[in-house]
This record gives C-alpha cells, sequence and structure tokens, in this order.
C-alpha cells in the first residue's frame, strides 16, 4: 500500500485496470464504450499524453480489422460462399462425421483471413438447411462448426483482434514482429485436434436431440419444431367495426402474440407487414395470421367480415413466394441493445415478428419491447423477397432458405482476385495492413462493393474497441505496473522457468478470455510478459505471441462472441458449453504450451 502511495500514476492506472475489468466481466455496458471510457480515463489522468492516448486509431491492428471486415462482406456478396456451400453439402452427405469434418475445417481455414464470427455467420444457413435434410439435429453439428471457427482464428495473425495487436505490442517493446503465418503450425494442430474431439467425443458432450424426424420440406419442419400457425384468413374492416380510425398500436392487435396482421390493402396499394401507427380504415381487406380460436375473437370484436371478392394477396398463400425465416441477431447488429419497437422492422423490411427467442428461451407475450442481444434469434413472416432484403443487410442472418429455387447469383471471381491478392501482397513481405486495406480499396475499384457498403462492412464497435484498449497496454509499461505484476508471476512460478512461466501465462490468458474481451487480456498480458522475459532473461516474443494464441482458449462459457452467436441457433444452454468446453480447453493448452515450449523459445 506504501508503495502504491509513492506511485500515484501506477495506483490510478491499477485502479482504471481494475474498473475496465470489472465492466469487461460484468457486461453491463457496451464494451466498446468501456474501451473509449478506459482510453479516456488514461487521458485526463495524466497517465499517458494525447498522442499516447490516440495511438491505438493509428494503430496497424486497427487498419487490417476494418480491411478484413470490407474483404469479407465482398467476398459474401460475390457468390462464392453460395457456390462453396453447396460444393460442401454435396460431398458431406448426410453423414454426421463428414458433415462435422467438411464443415468444421472450411469454417475454421476461412476464419484464417475473415473474422471468425463472420465465417460462422456465412456458415450458419448452410448448416442449418444440412441439418434438416439429413435429419440430424442442428445441435450436433453448429457447436463443432462454432468452435472450429474459433480455432481457425489461430491460423494466422490476421484472424483474430489478440492476433492482430501482437506485432503493435512488440515494436511497443522495441521487439521483432511475426510474419502472417507464424502462428500457422500450431493453428493448424489445434484446428484437426478440434475437428477430432468431436469426432470422437461428440456423442457423449453434445446435447442428445432425437434425429429421426420424418423428412419433410424446410417450411413444413419449421412450423412443426416451432409449432407456428400456418393458417391466414381474409378479412374485411366494415364501416361500424370499432378498429376504424385506430392504429395498428391503439388497437392492442400489435401486442397481441397469437395474432399477426400480414397485409393490408389500403389506397388500391398493398401494404405488408403494416407498422404500427398504421391506420385501420373502413372497406380495407387485411390477411391474418395466427391462432384460430385468437383470430376468430379478434374477427368477432371488431366485426370483421370476409369480403366478398378476393383481394390481391395471391403472394401471401403461395409457399413459393412467402414464408416463415429464421433470423440471428449478430455481433455488431444495430438491432443489437435495442427492441423491435425502437428498430422498426416492419417498416424497414415489411416482414412481421413472429417469435423471438433470447438466450435459447422463448420470450413470452408481447415481443415490442424485449431488449435484443447479439446470438438472439427471431421467426418472421413475408415475402422472400423481403427475407432477401434481410439477408443481404448486415444486421441480419437469415438461417431459413425458400421453398422455391432461386436463380443463382453469378460469381464476381473480381471479389476472389482482390483478396487473393491482398494475402499474397501480405506473403511477400509488404505490410499487412498496407496489403489488406489495397485489397479492400480493390474490391470497390473492382465493383464488388459501393463506397457506402464500404463503411457499412465496418463493425465500428471492434474499431473503437480495439482503438481504446490498445493505449492499457502502453500505460502499463508506461508507470512500471507491467514490471511488478511480471516479478509477482516470476515469484509464484517459483524458479522462474520457461515451460513453468508458458503454463502460467496459458492459464491466466485463457481465464482472461472467459470473463473479459480477449483483445483485453492481451493487451493486459503483453507488457507482463515482455518484463517477465526481461527478468528471466529469455526470448519474450514466443510468450507474447502464445498468450495471444491462448486467448482464444474460451469454450467453457459462451462469453466469446461465435459462442454467444450460435446459442440461440444452436438451442444450448451454458451446461451444454461447460460439458463440451471443458475437454476442449484442455485439449488447448496440451497442445499450445508444448508446442511454444519444444518450437518457438
Amino acid at each position: 500500500m506504501a508503495f502504491l502511495i509513492e506511485q500515484p500514476q501506477m495506483a490510478m492506472l491499477l485502479a482504471i485496470l481494475g474498473l475496465t475489468a470489472a465492466l469487461l466481466i460484468l457486461d453491463r455496458i457496451r464494451i466498446d464504450l468501456v474501451a473509449i471510457l478506459c482510453m479516456l480515463a488514461l487521458g485526463w489522468s495524466g497517465i499517458l499524453t494525447p498522442a499516447e492516448m490516440f495511438s491505438g486509431f493509428s494503430s496497424q491492428a486497427v487498419v487490417v480489422v476494418m480491411a478484413v471486415m470490407v474483404m469479407g462482406r465482398a467476398i459474401d456478396r460475390s457468390g462464392l460462399m453460395e457456390r462453396f456451400s453447396a460444393f460442401l453439402l454435396a460431398r458431406a452427405g448426410r453423414s454426421q462425421d463428414r458433415i462435422i469434418i467438411w464443415f468444421s475445417l472450411a469454417a475454421g481455414i476461412l476464419s484464417a483471413f475473415i473474422q471468425n464470427i463472420g465465417a460462422i455467420a456465412l456458415f450458419l444457413p448452410a448448416i442449418m438447411r444440412v441439418a434438416r435434410r439429413s435429419k440430424i439435429p442442428p445441435a450436433k453439428l453448429i457447436m463443432p462448426v462454432g468452435f472450429a471457427s474459433i480455432l481457425g482464428g489461430t491460423l494466422t495473425i490476421v484472424a483474430s483482434g489478440p492476433l492482430l495487436l501482437v506485432n503493435d505490442l512488440l515494436a511497443d517493446a522495441s521487439l521483432l514482429p511475426y510474419g502472417i503465418f507464424s502462428v500457422t503450425p500450431v493453428g493448424l494442430l489445434l484446428l484437426f485436434a478440434g475437428t477430432a474431439y468431436f469426432l470422437l467425443f461428440g456423442e457423449r458432450v453434445l446435447p442428445q436431440g432425437s434425429s429421426r424426424a420424418e423428412l419433410k420440406p424446410d417450411q413444413e419442419q419449421l412450423i412443426e419444431r416451432l409449432n407456428l400457425p400456418n393458417n391466414k384468413w381474409h378479412l374485411s374492416i366494415p364501416v361500424e367495426s370499432p378498429i376504424v380510425g385506430t392504429t395498428a398500436e391503439e388497437s392492442g392487435v400489435i401486442r397481441d402474440p397469437l395474432v399477426h396482421i400480414l397485409a393490408m390493402l389500403k389506397g388500391g396499394e398493398l401494404e405488408y407487414a403494416p407498422w404500427r401507427e398504421t391506420m385501420f380504415e373502413a372497406g380495407q381487406e387485411i390477411v391474418v395470421l395466427g391462432d384460430a380460436d385468437a383470430v376468430q375473437r379478434f374477427a368477432d370484436e371488431n366485426k370483421l367480415v370476409k369480403p366478398d371478392q378476393a383481394a390481391r394477396f395471391e403472394e401471401l398463400f403461395d409457399p413459393h413466394k412467402s414464408g416463415f425465416a429464421e433470423v440471428i441477431i449478430p455481433d455488431g447488429s444495430e438491432l443489437s441493445g435495442k427492441t423491435i419497437r425502437n428498430y422498426q422492422i416492419r417498416k424497414r423490411f415489411a416482414v412481421e415478428p413472429m417469435l423471438l427467442f433470447s438466450r435459447g428461451e422463448a420470450v413470452e407475450g408481447d415481443i415490442s419491447d424485449h431488449p435484443i442481444r447479439a446470438g438472439d434469434k427471431m421467426v418472421v413472416y413475408g415475402l422472400w423477397e423481403r427475407i432477401d432484403e434481410l439477408r443481404n443487410s448486415i444486421d441480419f442472418v437469415v438461417a431459413s432458405v425458400s421453398e422455391q429455387e432461386r436463380e443463382r447469383r453469378p460469381i464476381r471471381w473480381s471479389a476472389a482476385a482482390c483478396f487473393a491478392g491482398a494475402v499474397g501482397l501480405a506473403l511477400a513481405g509488404f505490410p499487412v495492413a498496407l496489403s489488406f486495406l489495397s485489397g479492400a480499396v480493390a474490391m470497390v475499384l473492382t465493383g464488388n462493393l459501393r463506397m457506402q457498403e464500404m463503411y457499412e462492412a465496418i463493425n465500428w464497435r471492434v474499431v473503437f474497441l480495439l482503438a481504446g484498449l490498445i493505449p492499457l497496454g502502453i500505460a502499463m509499461e508506461k508507470t512500471g505496473a507491467a514490471a511488478l505484476f511480471a516479478e509477482y508471476l516470476i515469484s509464484a512460478t517459483m524458479d522462474g522457468s520457461p515451460f513453468l512461466i508458458l503454463i502460467a501465462v496459458g492459464i491466466l490468458a485463457t481465464l482472461f478470455s472467459l470473463f473479459m474481451s480477449n483483445v483485453g487480456a492481451i493487451v493486459v498480458l503483453a507488457p507482463v510478459i515482455v518484463e517477465m522475459a526481461a527478468i528471466g532473461g529469455f526470448d519474450a516474443r514466443p510468450m507474447v505471441l502464445m498468450a495471444a494464441v491462448c486467448t482464444a482458449n474460451s469454450f467453457i462459457i459462451p462469453t466469446h462472441q461465435v459462442n454467444a452467436f450460435i446459442l440461440s441457433p444452436g438451442g444450448y444452454q451454458n451446461a451444454d458449453y461447460f460439458r463440451a468446453g471443458m475437454g476442449m480447453t484442455l485439449i488447448f493448452l496440451l497442445i499450445t504450451i508444448p508446442y511454444f515450449y519444444f518450437f518457438m523459445i
């Protein structure tokens, strides 16, 4: 305590560090806002100069992550992933083991070059589709592929936030940087071992479920699985109806979970999924979907009648033109943190929200004002062309496909060429940030993305998270806090041998990543490891790199963004992650620590 009194800046830094860690663990405030608050606190406290405080925004890691997001969006739009998924489906067949092998390896390898959350988002619709067609419970496939996408983040140093930061953190300590494929050998070992783990022990660690369901069309299976209403009523609003002159909100129908207005004929024009402020008028005709008793009660109470002539609602009664779709909310979605009412999904996309699943549990009653979180799942009804608009939005991942055989988009090979060119430049020795940003700009110049789409592809939450936490590492070294932690850790490992220190670093990185951002974990650990290496007289570079790899060892609880994302689609519980994640965590450490000890140090 006396020491801290003599070192007020260090005491202040430790207070900021503790508060930042607590906010990240409690998850009550958005993590990007926590990072910004941390950065501002370091500046206002005088620990860092303004130039040091804002150094994260000029970091190569931040530039690379933005470029990777842009190129990933262009690849998604190019039609390549659609064709690649079809290729995988053709080879995987209906064997659970073959599906796990093909999709896990593909998702893992893709995660080497784009964010792992982006990789699983691209593959999830195909996984859901093959699960239904092969009569395998989705829970037996989604977690293995999700874990593989996390492991794939250890294949290159551009695959995840912590690895992206490694070279910047090493540069701060005047150490040489690593090449793009420096972690590939250990990453491949982890990916193959993780895939084999589910092949050997999947039946024991994955949730059990029946796979005897009769093979039926996707829509029919979805309706049966979620007990969705599939009867539609065509009704007319007479002059004497009490809802004439009221809005959907005022009439109360918008809050009734058993009654859904799919469309209305207004002024000769069809309006699909009318939003809550739409006014009911005499003579209007509407289509209602819902529980039979609830719809009959709604019709009786409001004196609704069947029209004499059919209006132009054919599309809503044609399964080739409309249907149900499962929609998942990805990390970074504008809807995350809002409600359906705030986001105005009906007004924006003309689809009707039917059900909402949050943390794997169905939300009871009116779902309009329930806060949405990343990984939540929603079921909507609408025209397939409107659902395709959801598919093209960065705010949603659509896991359902239409009954009709949609025309395939022509593949844009120029997108693949831009991506390959960026990787090639990095391999040739050019700076990764320069190479990848050139590839992202090339995507725009070749017409694969518009400039506005380029900006929309960037998850600014991740950008500010990285830029906000990078100065924390600088502050730890500048105040001497890193050296202090290093001395304690060295003494705790008795003789300070490299192997014992590697074990300590691996366990610490794993624990930190379970309860806080993996980016925050490496920012805190890297300066400590550099000081430990200086005290012990060994090379810090491989230890910092191993710590960055071990921040991906986050499987026991669904705090990693990929695990949170697959929670609802897989219908998982926390116990499912604990059961499967314990074995994966042990395998991760048993491979990573010996590899770095024997081959890197």
